[in-house]
């Protein structure tokens, strides 16, 4: 007698939840009360780039068809793929049946960390910035989810006197001064940071850190050489003593400059890098001179 049943499936709308990169995978098949032509004789499925049907003729002629993946997923390219499988009996009139496949692509860890830079700088951080100042936020992103997802910072492989001076949020990514800098001790600093997943993989940048000198160190003068006692009668510009005089800052604030008080009968000549000397101003001396100094 002609086909009177339409081909059916349990489950209206089956999701198969398949991992990223994963084996094939198998529908529930449709099904017919009909029996001989009047039964399930051909399948079709919706034309897509990852999927294939495998049909397959069981005892007493009942076919089956299998969901075959042919191309590998990828979650982050497509999460979701909606299928149409239809069903086709060989009764007069034929009858058909579909069903709505959802296949759910599960997240597998095959991205790792990747920053908004490889090299983060930062040229101005003063020395006298104080402890908890934020130097820079470095920042990692992945387009994994769940777990793979979540990012945990770490510096990696850095001198012990940068981990003194500089510390890391683990989860913020932020980057803040420890304790005091001194740009006479150190004028730079490179830092490692290192990006780490939820799966394990990892990722690394670079922070270069330039610390911006402040007017921190007064000039230290050392006295070479002096003759003492010194004659009277002295011609003018007779050295009297050889002065060094230095500042460990630097630029405008390492530049120096002597002077010596009022009324004395000397001066203060600038002779070479970072050297003065004291000379002999006048004809005829005091018995008796103190002199001040101020650089």
């Amino acid at each position: 007698m002609p086909g009177s049943s339409l081909p059916s499936l349990q489950a209206a709308e089956p999701d198969a939840v398949q991992p990223w990169g994963c084996t094939p995978g198998r529908s529930d098949s449709p099904q017919d009360p009909d029996m001989g032509l009047n039964s399930i004789q051909s399948y079709q499925l919706n034309s897509n780039t990852h999927f294939l049907l495998d049909v397959e003729t069981r005892s007493g002629g009942v076919k089956y068809a299998e969901l075959v993946l042919e191309k590998s997923l990828d979650r982050e390219e497509q999460a979701v793929h909606n299928l149409i499988l239809t069903a086709t009996d060989g009764g007069d009139p034929v009858r058909s049946g579909t069903t709505q496949i959802r296949v759910i692509v599960l997240d597998s860890n095959d991205n790792a960390p990747v920053f908004s830079q490889p090299v983060y700088k930062v040229i101005s951080l003063r020395e006298n910035a104080p402890a908890g100042s934020l130097v820079l936020q470095v920042k990692a992103t992945d387009n994994d989810t769940g777990s793979n997802a979540q990012i945990c910072y770490v510096f990696s492989n850095i001198p012990e006197k940068a981990l003194q001076k500089f510390s890391l949020d683990p989860e913020t990514g932020k980057i803040t001064v420890k304790e005091p800098l001194d740009f006479e001790e150190s004028r730079d600093y490179t830092l490692a940071v290192e990006a780490k997943d939820g799966g394990g993989l990892v990722s690394h940048c670079k922070v270069e850190i330039e610390v911006l000198d402040e007017n921190d160190s007064a000039p230290e003068m050392t006295l070479t050489s002096i003759a003492n006692p010194v004659p009277e009668d002295s011609l003018p510009g007779t050295v009297i003593a050889l002065i060094n005089v230095k500042d460990q800052d630097s630029e405008d604030n390492g530049k120096v400059s002597c002077h010596l008080q009022d009324d004395l009968p000397f001066k203060i000549i600038s002779s070479s890098n970072n050297y003065y000397k004291l000379v002999t101003d006048r004809a005829q001396l005091s018995p008796v001179s103190y002199i001040l100094l101020s650089c």
